[in-house]
Parts: structure tokens; C-alpha cells; sequence
């Protein structure tokens, strides 16, 4: 018993001390996946667990940056960012009994139904609700007194930026625009969206467990960066005067599928002005513009309206100028000639001959009206624009080199310009797949497409040396801090014809307006030089679609700047390039020019046309005031039985062409003279002088007056209507027996791989 008594101590103990290695091995579990775990919490795991305390804790509100400015050569902005606000809701913040009355009297303002906003504020879990984007500033202050003065909280007005074109439809296919998010969408906005999206900013508030604000100073604001701002080749003043007479010529002469218009420095490759009309308004660029596809799309309903609505959208919001391939026509003949004198299959004084028909491989060949220009020469097929002759002209060149140089000229390929959207390649015939036939079309600008900055880029060429430059619209780039973060130079891409050619064939290109096809786009005191076009859509189901173009340079002798003028579809009097493209340019180029601080030359028929500013006449005598008008280039004609000057009209400082009559009146009781204005319409200048002078009035000519076999066509004061004696009346000129560009269908000769 005594040795029972001793063995059950020890075994207690023995079980005591087990128990305790077996708690203590649990404990030391226990506590050690604790410590695993609270290691693997706070230290693997303590970024995860920061950002979700954080996002517990804190407000984090994003402020939004805005997009760099747009500005044209000059610094002129065309594209800034406009402050606006995003309304949004907190509905567990709002009261409950401030939900029904805030919902009435906020519904209109953010743009909803009652029962709308009543549902968005009645969800009490909810902490954010968008209710209104790029409210404007009268519309965020009635907001916010409304909020302030019932004490609705719940309702936030957080600032953002929109974008804004404060010439509204000015230059829009080059701009493009943004969607809701300050997104560029198209046009440069589009092509430079990264450089002009800026860096967001962010405000960090406190927040307490159940998500309110907390009433502290706590916040933490990191500012946004605008985007980089882009400096642009563009000139709004050159491009205000493109726009507005291509806009002009779209109406007057029913262009259907709108009209193309591009204004080059021929040294450089910079792009002065671009544009497509009609267009549209980058601050509403999902509203249609062109009242027949607006009926259209509202004509249909379902999914024929939503496909109609995105059709008329993209072509509106499409910038032809790059983006849409077409036959160039006779204005192409620039390149055929300029390639066939470089390469000396043709000289100068090269003749061809222009009957009733040249047949290619049985297929005749005509020019316009099948009219026989005789035996000419390499210049004189230019100025007429004879098909036939250029037809010839292509043969000696042959296929080869007419691919060759179709190449040298950029014409198979993007010019690369910094514009979206470019094709990566033209329509065109490559040297294996060219026959007789399509060789004879192509020569006179038919069956290739290229688009109108492919041709204008060539032309260029074509003038200023024989160097096919780099077309650019953006000259420098500097970001929010004004660090030039970019520019860009003149980049030549290859020398395409010599010197010595290129000279020639600005000389020949005068030749064109002075007495050829493009006479309507002479401009008084300037050297212009040019080219017609009309092609023929092949690709088009109506065999009467006709793209009437032309291309202008000045000053021809020494050429600065060219210009491109395309309307597709015209539906007027003509179809003919040289009859409605190239009065445009001539517009265009006179405006240029003299903005540009060209000095014209004036022949001496010209001198005659001349204006100056009217002298002041008052208070002199008669006698007197007759020789100080004539002075200045005026005649006088007195009214009334005084010997000193009261009244003359026009008034000192009015502009009149020279030799105009002022009428002196040197009686109070002397009658205002007033005369009926005449027509003059289809008279020449010397007819039309002749016959305002008769009736008092003076004349300002305009337009082609100084081409032969001009005629008037219009005028600024309507036949019939009363004006006082000495009235100046405009008078635009137009001839019509410029040639015209002969076009010819080719049936299955349609530009391929």
C-alpha cells in the first residue's frame, strides 16, 4: 500500500505536467497564427488595408483638368476650356423630410421629372448619384441658393471644365471636338488628344464611420495640370476668308455634296487655312446642320432614324479636305506636264495636234463640247486644258515614268499630315495593271483618286522648285508651365523636278489665267497662276456628277502661297471648274494676298480702276474743290447756285474707284439728285461704265473684269431700285467663254490595286 501510495503522486504529476504541455503547445498555436496572422495584416497586407481605411475615412473628390487651348498662328484661341459644374446627390446625407421638397424644386433645374430625382434622393444607402453634367454657372448658383437657404444637405456641386469653340462652326472638320468625358473625338482633337488631356487633380476630405463629411479643416487639394496648348499653322484671319466664300459658292451654286477648300504655303508645307462646308458646330456636334438630312433622319423612326442620325453625323463631322479620295480631273494636267518637261520627252515648243476624236486602242477620246483645238503647243494644251494633247503628252512619257512620278509627287500613298483619318493609300493604276487606255485617262486626270491635300501637296511642288514637302497644321506645342514642349519644321520629302522645270511651269500656269481656262481667277494687280478642273465621279450612278475644281498660285513669278478649291456636285449654269472654283479662289487669293502685305503691280488698265479715299471738299469753293478732287483722281459735278461747297456727297473718306463723279452742293435749297439704277447685266466693263456713268452713278468693277469677253452678272443695287446721284454701285464680272475642262466616261476603267 505504501508503494501505491507513492506511484499515484508521480503519475498526477506526471499528468499535470502533460496537460501542461499540451495547453501550452495549444497556446503557442493559438497565439502564434495570431501573431502570423496580425504580421500578415499589418505588414504583407498593409497597403490593401491602408487604401480601405482610407477609402472609409476620406472623400476623395477627382478635379478634373483642363484640355490644352487650340490658337492659330497668331495666338487667336480657337479651342479653350470653359468652367462648368457636375451636380451630383448624397442621398443617405439628405433628410428624410427634405427629400420630397428638394425634389420639386431641383427637378427642373438638373433637367428631371420630379418622380426622377424624388426616386434618386428617396435611396437612403445610396452616398452618389449623378444628376446633372456641365451645369453652367446660373444653373449651379440657383442650385446652390435653393440648397443654402432651405438647409438641404446631400446635394454637391463639384467643378469641372468643358470644352469650348468660341468661333462656334469656325474651322470645325480641322478642329473636331470632344465628347462628355473631354475626350477628343475628331480633327485635332482627335490626332493630339494625349498632349492636350491634362493631369486630374484631387481634394481628400474627412469622413466618419457612417460616410458623412466630418465638421473639420481637414482637406488636402492637389491641383490638376492643363494639357499642353497647341500653336497652330493655321491663320484665322486667311481662314475666315477661305470659309467665307466657299460657304458663299456652296449656296450660290447648289453644291450637293459640300465643297473643299485648302490654302498652302507652297516653301513650307504649312497649311495657312483647311476647311470643308457646310459643316457644323463643335459646341453641338451631334446636331445636324444640313437641313435635308436633318428632315431625313426626322422622317424615320426605329432603327432606320438611329442609322440615318449616325450617317448624317459622320459625314458632317468628316473632313474631306483629308479624308475623302476623288478624281482630281484636269487639274492633274500639272503633274503630267511638269513630269513630261523634267523628264525631256516634251519641250516647250513640242506640238500637238487636237481634232474631232484621238482614239487609244479604238477607244476615241474627246475634249469638252468635242471642240478641235488645232495644232498646239505644250503651254497652249495647259490653258485650254485639251484631253486630247495630254493624252499624247502621257504616251511619250509612258507607263513607267507616269507611275514613277505619280509616286515622286506623294500621290500613292498619306502625305502624313497631322490630321486623323488620312487614307494609308490612293486609288490609282500601278505600272502592271496600266494599259493604253487607262495611261490615256489617267494623263488627263481621270481614273486615279487622290485626295485634295495629296494634290495640293504635289502642286506646291510643282511651283516652288521641284521640293514635295511635309504638309502640318501644328507648329509648336508648350505645356502648362509655357515650356516649348515641340515644334515643328519645314521637312522636305524628296526633290521631285528641277529647278528649271518648276520655273517653267509656274510661267505656263499664268498662262492658264491670263488667257486660258482659268481667266475667271485673275485678280487686279497680282500675278496669278492655275489650273482648272472638272472631273467626272466613275464610281458614281449619276453620269452627270461633276467635281469642279481649281488650283491657284501668286504671285506667279515668285509663288508664296497656293490655294485648292473642289466643289462636289455643283448644280448651276456649269459644272466646269474654271467657271465656278476659280472665281472662289481668286477671292480667296486676293483677300490672302493683300492681308499678307503682297504688293500689287498694277497694269496700267488697271491704274484706271483704282480706289482712293475721298478728299474733303467742304467749305472750299466750287472751283476749288473741283481741283482738289481732281487732284486725287475724281471728278466734281456742282449742284445748286452758291460759290462755296455745303454738302458733297459721297461723303470725305468713303474709298471710290478713280475717275468717279462726287456731286458738290453749294445750296441749302438745292434738291438731293436721286436716279433710278440700270442693268447691266450681260454688258462688258467699257458698257456697263458706260451706262451707270449715264444714269450718275459710279461703278466698282469685281470679278473677272479685266478678262476679255467678260460680261456683268450681277450687281450690288438691283435695276429699279432709287439712289442718290453719285452712288457707287458694285458690278461683278464672270466670262463665259473660258474653255471647259472636257471629262469622259470610260466604262470599267475604274482605278485599282
Amino acid at each position: 500500500m505504501a508503494v501505491e501510495r507513492q506511484v499515484r503522486p508521480a503519475q498526477e504529476r506526471a499528468m499535470r505536467l502533460r496537460a501542461k504541455l499540451v495547453a501550452g503547445f495549444f497556446a503557442l498555436v493559438c497565439f502564434g497564427g495570431l501573431a502570423a496572422r496580425l504580421w500578415y495584416l499589418q505588414i504583407a497586407e498593409r497597403d490593401f488595408y491602408t487604401g480601405r481605411a482610407g477609402g472609409q475615412q476620406l472623400r476623395d473628390t477627382v478635379v478634373p483638368a483642363p484640355r490644352g487651348d487650340i490658337l492659330d498662328t497668331n495666338g487667336v484661341p480657337l479651342a479653350v476650356s470653359a468652367t462648368c459644374w457636375t451636380i451630383r446627390a448624397s442621398p443617405r446625407e439628405m433628410a428624410d423630410e427634405d427629400v420630397e421638397p428638394a425634389s420639386r424644386a431641383l427637378a427642373e433645374l438638373v433637367g428631371m421629372e420630379y418622380e426622377e430625382l424624388y426616386d434618386i434622393l428617396s435611396q437612403r444607402s445610396s452616398n452618389d448619384a449623378l444628376l446633372l453634367r456641365r451645369a453652367d454657372k446660373e444653373t449651379t448658383d440657383a442650385v446652390r441658393d435653393l440648397c443654402t437657404e432651405n438647409g438641404w444637405q446631400g446635394i454637391l456641386l463639384l467643378e469641372d471644365t468643358k470644352r469650348w469653340y468660341p468661333e462656334g462652326d469656325f474651322a470645325a472638320s480641322l478642329l473636331g471636338f470632344t465628347n462628355v468625358d473631354n475626350a477628343g473625338m475628331a480633327g485635332l482633337e482627335l490626332e493630339y488628344d494625349q498632349q492636350l488631356t491634362g493631369t486630374s487633380g484631387r481634394v481628400l476630405s474627412a469622413k466618419n464611420a457612417w460616410g458623412y463629411d466630418m465638421p473639420t479643416d481637414y482637406d488636402t487639394y492637389i491641383p490638376p495640370v492643363q494639357g499642353s496648348t497647341l500653336q497652330l499653322t493655321i491663320d484665322a484671319n486667311v481662314q475666315h476668308y477661305l470659309e467665307n466664300h466657299l460657304s458663299y459658292a456652296v449656296q450660290a451654286y447648289n453644291v450637293s455634296q459640300r465643297a473643299v477648300g485648302i490654302v498652302m504655303e507652297v516653301d513650307t508645307g504649312r497649311v495657312l487655312a483647311i476647311a470643308t462646308k457646310p459643316d457644323y458646330d463643335p459646341n453641338e456636334p451631334r446636331v445636324l446642320t444640313d437641313p435635308d438630312a436633318r428632315a431625313l433622319v426626322e422622317s424615320l423612326s426605329g432603327d432606320e432614324r438611329s442609322a440615318a442620325l449616325q450617317l448624317a453625323q459622320q459625314t458632317q463631322w468628316r473632313n474631306k479636305a483629308v479624308s475623302d479620295l476623288y478624281e482630281p480631273g484636269s487639274v492633274f494636267k500639272l503633274i503630267t506636264c511638269s513630269a513630261a518637261l523634267d523628264a525631256g520627252v516634251v519641250t516647250p515648243s513640242s506640238s500637238f495636234y487636237c481634232g474631232e476624236a484621238y482614239k487609244v486602242a479604238g477607244i476615241p477620246f474627246h475634249c469638252a463640247n468635242h471642240k478641235s483645238h488645232g495644232a498646239q503647243t505644250v503651254a497652249q494644251a495647259l490653258a485650254n486644258s485639251c484631253n486630247q494633247s495630254f493624252i499624247q503628252i502621257g504616251q511619250r512619257l509612258g507607263v513607267e515614268a507616269f507611275c514613277d512620278y505619280f509616286e515622286a509627287f506623294g500621290l500613292c500613298g498619306a502625305t502624313g499630315i497631322d490630321l486623323p483619318a488620312e487614307p494609308k493609300r490612293s486609288e490609282y493604276y500601278t505600272a502592271d495593271r496600266m494599259g493604253p487606255v487607262e495611261l490615256a485617262s489617267c494623263a488627263f486626270g481621270q481614273s486615279s483618286k487622290i485626295t485634295p491635300i495629296q494634290m495640293l501637296t504635289a502642286v506646291c511642288a510643282v511651283v516652288n522648285g521641284g521640293k514635295l514637302m511635309q504638309p502640318y497644321v501644328v507648329e509648336k506645342i508648350t505645356d502648362a508651365s509655357g515650356n516649348v514642349v515641340s515644334t515643328t519644321e519645314p521637312t522636305v520629302r524628296r526633290q521631285v523636278i528641277r529647278k528649271e522645270t518648276s520655273a517653267l511651269m509656274c510661267q505656263m500656269m499664268e498662262g492658264v489665267v491670263d488667257g486660258g481656262s482659268g481667266k475667271n481667277a485673275y485678280v487686279a494687280g497680282f500675278r496669278v497662276g492655275g489650273k482648272t478642273g472638272t472631273s467626272q465621279k466613275l464610281d458614281s450612278p449619276d453620269e452627270e456628277a461633276r467635281i469642279a475644281s481649281f488650283v491657284g498660285i501668286a504671285p506667279a513669278d515668285d509663288p508664296k502661297i497656293a490655294v485648292l478649291i473642289a466643289l462636289d456636285e455643283p448644280h448651276t449654269f456649269s459644272t466646269g471648274g474654271g467657271a465656278l472654283a476659280a472665281p472662289v479662289a481668286a477671292l480667296v487669293l486676293e483677300d490672302a494676298l493683300n492681308y499678307y502685305g503682297v504688293e500689287p503691280r498694277y497694269t496700267p488698265e488697271e491704274q484706271q480702276r483704282l480706289e482712293n479715299q475721298l478728299p474733303d471738299a467742304v467749305g472750299l469753293t466750287a472751283e476749288a474743290a473741283a481741283a482738289k478732287l481732281q487732284a486725287a483722281g475724281f471728278a466734281a459735278k456742282a449742284v445748286g447756285g452758291g460759290d462755296t461747297v455745303l454738302t458733297q456727297y459721297p461723303e470725305a473718306g468713303q474709298t471710290l474707284p478713280r475717275g468717279s463723279t462726287v456731286l458738290l452742293y453749294t445750296s441749302e435749297d438745292a434738291a438731293r439728285q436721286v436716279t433710278v439704277v440700270p442693268s447691266a447685266a450681260g454688258q462688258t466693263l467699257a458698257e456697263a461704265t458706260e451706262t451707270l456713268h449715264a444714269a450718275g452713278l459710279n461703278i466698282k468693277a469685281a470679278g473677272a473684269a479685266g478678262a476679255e469677253g467678260a460680261v456683268a452678272v450681277g450687281q450690288s443695287s438691283p435695276a429699279g431700285e432709287q439712289l442718290p446721284q453719285g452712288s457707287l454701285v458694285t458690278v461683278t464680272f464672270y466670262d463665259y467663254t473660258v474653255p471647259e475642262d472636257g471629262v469622259v466616261r470610260l466604262e470599267g476603267a475604274v482605278p485599282g490595286d
